[in-house]
């Protein structure tokens, strides 16, 4: 797997000022980002994962964390929803790398223009990947109906195929079915109920199922309820985990560089007219968000290429996942509330870059791992389970 592919070759600086020029208008509109899909989608972005052989970029997750890092620095929104698709063509690059062809309609699919996105998260179903709220029922076919309400669907609008799950509960022990639906099926809708503090591009509308059908051919797992040590959802909670730290990361990165780019425009009144870029007092701020932001990247990197390579960290790659998602979201935060501070009052209006990473950085909070579920992960593999 390459690890080799220039992010500016994937992404040219052209087509991401374009994207950023852009960003602004979705973000004060609330509008879904077509123009930025249509133009990713028209240099091959879509099928970053899908191998050379069939069309793609061939790239690995080492690569494609570095392409998300450059796309969220243009417009956070618009990659992160552009990171469920790549979520889901990631873990059928990862199962595939792996000896698992189950996902393999994923990557040929998404070559040939299909998009993906999650039909996962749940209102108030905090076991996440252990457990649905969502009932998958049997059918003769062998495929299965799906009647549930999934929350934060991004690519709402744009979506082709739906990565979902379910529990099936009509044999002796319960199973959690994991299938895919297509958009032109029956017995699905969303709400127009996207109306948030940031993120606001990426539309992930509440999506309800009301008995929709995933055909046998699409049904990819069924699995006992609760913690499984499945290849699926190890790909599911790696590649997830991992694209998620690098949105953020790149967002704080513009963060960081919005901040550096006032520090020399401020002057002080105070000091003669002098930069704030040579107040002891900014500059150690700036330091001290860069080497916090310097400390993520290596861990990022690392986390990426271990998947990418195979490596079997065992039970630890939980740990090392949930702690990269939390790290990573909440230095962004960090960095960015010292970037307003430098940026100065100006930084508070509305319609300023920085007040819209500002609210987009907030939304790290909510996705899985969230800062609890990151340290009872981490405590569990120092001190060992909790006592019944």
């Amino acid at each position: 797997m390459s690890h080799r592919i220039d992010a500016a070759e994937a992404l040219p600086d052209s087509l991401l000022e374009a994207i950023r020029s852009r960003a602004a208008g979705y973000d004060e509109r609330n509008g879904f980002p077509h123009e930025d899909l249509d133009a990713l989608a028209a240099v091959g972005y879509l099928a970053a994962f899908v191998p050379r052989e069939v069309g793609g970029l061939g790239a690995g997750l080492d690569d494609v964390v570095r392409f998300q890092r450059r796309l969220a620095a243009a417009a956070p929104a618009t990659a992160l929803a552009v990171n469920m698709h790549l979520v889901w063509t990631g873990v059928a690059r990862l199962l595939a790398d792996r000896g698992d062809d189950s996902l393999a309609f994923v990557l040929e699919e998404a070559g040939a223009g299909e998009v993906f996105a999650f039909g996962v998260s749940e209102a108030g179903n905090d076991a996440v990947l252990f457990d649905s709220l969502t009932d998958a029922v049997p059918q003769p076919d062998g495929g299965y109906r799906f009647t549930g309400t999934k929350v934060f669907t991004s690519l709402a609008p744009r979506w082709t195929r739906l990565g979902t799950f379910g529990k099936d509960t009509s044999g002796e022990e319960p199973l959690l079915v994991w299938g895919f639906i297509r958009r032109d099926q029956p017995g699905w809708r969303h709400l127009e109920d996207w109306d948030t503090l940031g993120m606001r591009a990426t539309q992930s509308c509440t999506t309800v199922l009301e008995g929709v059908h995933a055909p046998a051919d699409r049904i990819v797992r069924r699995l006992p309820v609760g913690p499984s040590p499945d290849l699926l959802v190890f790909g599911v909670f790696a590649v997830f985990e991992t694209l998620l730290a690098a949105v953020y990361t790149g967002l704080a990165e513009r963060a960081l560089q919005l901040a550096v780019e006032a520090a020399h425009r401020r002057r002080s009144h105070r000091s003669g007219g002098r930069p704030y870029a040579q107040d002891p007092d900014i500059r150690w701020q700036l330091a001290e968000a860069a080497m916090a932001l310097d400390a993520v990247l290596p861990q990022l990197e690392r986390v990426a290429a271990d998947l990418d390579a195979g490596v079997d960290r065992g039970a630890g790659w939980f740990r090392a996942l949930s702690g990269l998602k939390h790290r990573a979201a909440s230095t962004a935060k960090d960095v960015v509330d010292t970037a307003l501070r430098v940026g100065g009052g100006g930084a508070y209006f509305r319609g300023g870059e920085l007040e819209r990473l500002y609210r987009d950085v907030l939304a790290g909070l909510y996705h899985p791992s969230d800062p609890e579920s990151a340290h009872a992960t981490v405590a569990k593999d120092l001190l060992g389970p909790l006592e019944p």
